[in-house]
Order: C-alpha cells, then structure tokens, then sequence
C-alpha cells in the first residue's frame, strides 16, 4: 500500500538527522512502501497507520535493506 500523506505535511517533513533533508515515499526497492526515504542519507523511516514515525532509532540504514535482500537471496540458493 502506498503512503497517502498530505502534500503539504510531505512538503515539511524532513529527516531527523542533522543534514535535515526532505524525505519522499516509498522505499528504494519498493516505491509502495509504507514508508518515507530520506533523500540525503537514505533512511527508511516506516509509516504506521498513517503516521510517519520519524525517530532515528527506527529507521532502517539503506545498507541493512540491502543486506537482508543478498541474504535472503543466497538462503534461497544454498
């Protein structure tokens, strides 16, 4: 399911760590994500139930995502 945020809320969210930049939706392997990418530093921060929760604590480093994906990839191969 996509984010359906308000535009203008989208316009003034930003990402929590000090650069600050403007976040978009979606995740960078799927733009449907519940989530907002943090456009500088890649951050996936999830959305629950509308609400974007935008604490560093829960976002998701892009490297982890990538990581899970070879992982998953080679458990499937071996």
């Amino acid at each position: 399911m996509a984010v359906t945020l308000d535009a203008q809320l989208l316009e003034i969210l930003a990402c929590p760590a000090p650069d600050h930049a403007p976040l978009r939706p979606g995740a960078p392997g799927d733009p449907e994500a519940d989530a907002l990418t943090c456009t500088s530093c890649g951050r996936v921060f999830p959305v629950r139930d509308g609400i974007p929760v935008l604490l560093l604590d829960e976002a998701t480093p892009p490297d982890d995502g990538e990581r899970e994906t070879d992982d998953q990839t080679s458990s499937d191969g071996a």
